[in-house]
């Protein structure tokens, strides 16, 4: 499945780019050759023929709009440097472009040079007053902007991959070695003994002493928590330890699927990333999105698993799907009563109720709350298991030692996973895919009611973590945190995971080819997630 999507990435990403580039030059978007008129406002006075020069660029706004067929309000004031040329008679331009440039502009100096800079030819025609002339400019040619774009992001993105892996060297050490402690210690076992019924349903074919069990619910438990950093090491150990089960080796089996549907629905309690770009947006209440994500985060897990664990009888025939489902009839009543549930709650504004408990929370004292149990969580682990394997007479520095050890070659491992993964999105974000996503998506979408300016947030958020955040963060400031597209944007990265990092990081950590229903299953949590975020924070805010 993965060699399709990955094909798919590349080949939309590439294929769009080099349609808008071929589009762009039938346009002629970027008017190369066009001389654009303007009025030229030395800095000091003006000397003839002056080698080099300060000066101001004005445009006036309807001059712009014409030329780039681009609407522009306001009158444009751009610095600039003039250089002269005695050969051709005019003055070489240079300028740096910022935030407050038009748009056309900001992509033609990305495309024509550096990230800012944009350079051309200046005309000077006739004086207006001292120091202002009239004149016209022709800026350089610019051509293949989306191609360009591709590739400077499959670049950027293979350094990214390699970066990430390299910056988990360190954390992975650490934990395996404590992990290592943990183990030989006996505390996995025991840890995995105290909910071995839930283990059991999840994983029936992983014994229930085994080393994956304690690694998983570890890694379960510390995304659960927010500490991310740590439910890394834990998955990649636990997939390690699952793969030493696997009889056919680079081959996902059922518990690796549904362990990643669990991972990838990505069930925190507490979504402390949203809540401190709202509460740095000037939100009167950064926390009333912990309810909504909650939710969303359930839907999203209860659809992995359920997915998971039918996709793992496939393929099958009717009559052995028919027979599972007779033999899993708790498990099928358990799902009719939660959908009775939400019907009921609907009906009779129960989630109103239940969700509006959470507009009481102080948000200050949250914040703290979670500033120290940030601070604390990590070393507390780390020194109860270190005590642990002392009382149990572990030779814990030798130990620890041993299993860090394994977090360099793990790091190692991840990284050209992490580079086919990272690089295909990188080429179909740049090369302007998603806009064409968005245009299939958006009428059925609509249907539903799913606003428009949200979809770009969905479709982020499985690809990259850091874009979606990018986009979340861009939506609140033009909404509000508290509008109802800034409490969405904020529940659906709350209750949803960058499922494709998620695959590629822990499926190539064990040298996973064949991902089976991996995959499908990710993108299902990820639609119910997203769906279940839309439904609840139009139940209570819509």
């Amino acid at each position: 499945m993965l060699n399709y999507i990955w094909f798919g990435l590349l080949f939309l990403g590439i294929g769009t780019a080099l349609t808008l580039d071929l589009s762009y030059q039938m346009e002629d978007r970027y008017r190369n050759g066009g001389e654009l008129n303007a009025k030229i406002i030395f800095d000091s006075a003006y000397q003839n023929n002056s080698n080099s020069v300060d000066a101001s660029l004005e445009i006036n706004s309807s001059e712009f709009s014409k030329f780039y067929n681009a609407e522009q309000k306001k009158n444009l004031v751009q610095k600039i440097k003039l250089t002269f040329n005695p050969k051709g008679k005019n003055y070489s331009l240079y300028m740096l472009t910022d935030s407050g440039s038009p748009a056309i502009w900001q992509e033609m100096a990305k495309v024509a040079g550096k990230e800012n800079d944009l350079s051309g030819t200046l005309f000077l025609k006739k004086e207006i007053s001292k120091n202002q002339y009239d004149a016209s400019v022709v800026f350089e040619k610019v051509s293949f902007a989306r191609m360009k774009d591709v590739t400077n992001a499959a670049i950027e993105y293979s350094g990214k991959a390699v970066n990430i892996a390299i910056g988990l060297i360190g954390i992975m050490a650490l934990w395996l070695g404590i992990m290592k402690i943990a183990e030989q210690a006996g505390l996995i076992s025991i840890i995995a003994r105290s909910v071995r019924p839930l283990t059991k349903f999840l994983f029936p074919e992983i014994p229930h002493d085994h080393p994956a069990m304690g690694s998983m619910i570890m890694n379960i438990s510390a995304n659960m928590l927010g500490l991310g950093n740590a439910a890394t090491p834990f998955g990649l150990k636990a997939m390690e330890e699952l793969e030493s089960l696997n009889p056919k080796k680079g081959t996902a089996t059922n518990a690796m699927c549904t362990f990643l549907a669990v991972n990838t629905a990505g069930l925190t309690l507490i979504p402390a990333t949203a809540i401190a770009v709202r509460a740095a947006a000037g939100s009167s209440d950064p926390t009333v999105i912990i309810g909504t994500s909650i939710f969303g985060a359930s839907c999203a897990t209860f659809v992995g698993i359920l997915s998971a664990k039918i996709l793992e009888k496939f393929p099958m025939s009717f009559s052995d799907f028919s027979g599972y489902v007779k033999s899993k009839w708790k498990f099928s009543l358990s799902l009719f009563a939660f959908l009775f549930l939400i019907v009921l709650s609907l009906s009779t504004g129960m989630f109103s109720k239940i969700f509006s408990f959470f507009n009481f929370i102080n948000a200050d004292t949250l914040k703290n709350v979670i500033q120290i149990f940030s601070t604390l969580a990590i070393p507390v682990i780390i020194i109860s298991f270190v005590l642990f394997g002392l009382f149990k007479k572990v030779k814990i520095y030798e130990v620890f030692i041993e299993g860090a050890k394994e977090g360099f070659n793990v790091a190692l491992r991840i990284i050209p996973y992490l580079v086919a993964m990272l690089v295909g999105i990188g080429i179909f974000r740049a090369g302007g895919a998603m806009q064409f996503l968005l245009i299939i998506i958006s009428p059925v979408t609509s249907l539903i009611g799913f606003p428009a300016e949200a979809i770009p947030m969905a479709l982020m958020r499985p690809l990259s973590g850091s874009g979606a955040l990018g986009i979340m963060s861009e939506m609140i400031s033009v909404h509000g945190p508290d509008s109802f597209l800034g409490i969405l944007v904020s529940t659906i990265m709350g209750s949803t995971e960058t499922t494709f990092y998620v695959l590629a990081l822990y499926f190539g950590s064990v040298s996973i080819v064949k991902t089976r229903h991996a995959v499908a299953v990710g993108i299902l949590a990820d639609i119910a997630g997203i769906l279940g975020a839309f439904f609840i924070v139009k139940l209570i805010f819509g």
